[in-house]
């Protein structure tokens, strides 16, 4: 049996899986002993809510397996208020940039519609997912704040954490989410008007503890109501991709979200059309909604076509139980269309926005 002393470098560098952070930086390990064949390790978490099953199985998992030993307890406390507290202004200040504004790395693309049932929270959901599965941090506001679906498409079983006053957002298939659905009840409706729902956007962004992702991905409610104002002043660097579907009403419609987009001076990134075709037992596709929009919705806007999405029954199926298409059916053609989808995305570049009284002077 090794010394204490040995032990204690493992766990410290330990990583939190919610804060990933070690435990050492979020100064969470209150001791290590022996006694007997047991390892004994004692940390603190921010909060009751903490979801403490995965820490503890990390924690014991790195033991075990750096020091060959079979019995490893790890004993749970709560951090005093003061000390959560403190870690709650330090990782504030740790990421201090404003999350899609000036300076900050990350991404924030709001997913558009400009009508529902397009399958605009589908596409964000399994799209969010493909970005992460390719390596991407990412991070998914919910923000249709009447039709809240996000947390149930992506499999998310836990709510969110705090640090204090700060929020710490659950994950699902590598992508942490938030979203209304966490703060109200199953059989409630939200009813609120703009001031409100300005509100709530801003503590999502605020708030939350995104620690800055590669990628921030909105799924906005349909139109061009008060959300998408709303947005357009939180993050005025933000881009957009507009969904639609193959027929013609559906790609007018669409080009009203566009639409807003400029009148906001987002960029639209490009399009997404949803349910394209289907394939039948046959091999034969059937464009069931007819074919094209998206296309001509891109050449329209002058933007490029992302990829096009066919409806499969695993998409719909996945939606209803959290598994994304990348879960349920990883070689179907749905998974592989939000692959192309996350790839393009990935690919892309955001604007350079120039200011015309700014001039550089050769002499």
């Amino acid at each position: 049996m090794p010394e204490s002393a040995d032990i204690r470098p493992i766990v410290d560098a330990v990583v939190e899986p919610s804060l990933r952070r070690s435990l050492i930086d979020l100064g969470m390990v209150r001791e290590v002993a022996i006694e007997g064949s047991t390892i004994r390790v004692g940390v603190t978490v921010p909060s009751p809510s903490w979801s403490v099953q995965a820490l503890g199985e990390e924690i014991a998992g790195s033991v075990k397996e750096a020091v060959g030993v079979d019995d490893v307890a790890v004993d749970i406390a709560i951090m005093a208020d003061a000390d959560a507290a403190a870690l709650s202004a330090r990782l504030k200040e740790e990421s201090s940039l404003t999350v899609g504004g000036v300076g900050s790395r990350t991404r924030v693309i709001a997913i558009a519609s400009g009508k529902g049932g397009v399958g605009k929270s589908s596409v964000t959901a399994n799209t969010a997912v493909a970005l992460a599965s390719a390596g991407h941090d990412v991070g998914v506001i919910d923000a249709d704040v009447w039709g809240y679906s996000i947390p149930k498409m992506l499999g998310v079983t836990q709510s969110p954490a705090a640090v204090s006053d700060l929020i710490v957002p659950p994950a699902a298939h590598g992508v942490r989410a938030i979203s209304m659905d966490f703060f109200v009840g199953d059989d409630q409706a939200v009813i609120w008007r703009g001031p409100m729902l300005h509100k709530a956007l801003e503590q999502f962004l605020s708030d939350v503890w995104w620690d800055e992702p590669e990628f921030l991905l909105i799924d906005m409610p349909p139109g061009t109501g008060d959300v998408a104002i709303s947005i357009s002043q939180f993050l005025p660097r933000s881009q957009a991709i507009v969904v639609t579907t193959p027929q013609p009403t559906a790609q007018r419609v669409a080009k009203r979200a566009a639409a807003m987009a400029e009148k906001v001076d987002q960029d639209v990134l490009g399009i997404v059309e949803n349910m394209s075709w289907f394939t039948g037992d046959d091999g034969k596709k059937y464009e069931i909604f007819g074919s094209g929009g998206g296309a001509e919705l891109a050449a329209e806007l002058g933007v490029p076509l992302l990829g096009s999405v066919p409806l499969v029954p695993s998409l719909r199926h996945g939606a209803d139980v959290g598994e994304p298409v990348q879960v349920a059916a990883p070689d179907s053609e749905a998974a592989a269309a939000f692959v192309t989808i996350a790839a393009a995305i990935a690919e892309s570049r955001p604007r350079v926005r120039t200011h015309p009284d700014l001039v550089i002077k050769s002499d």
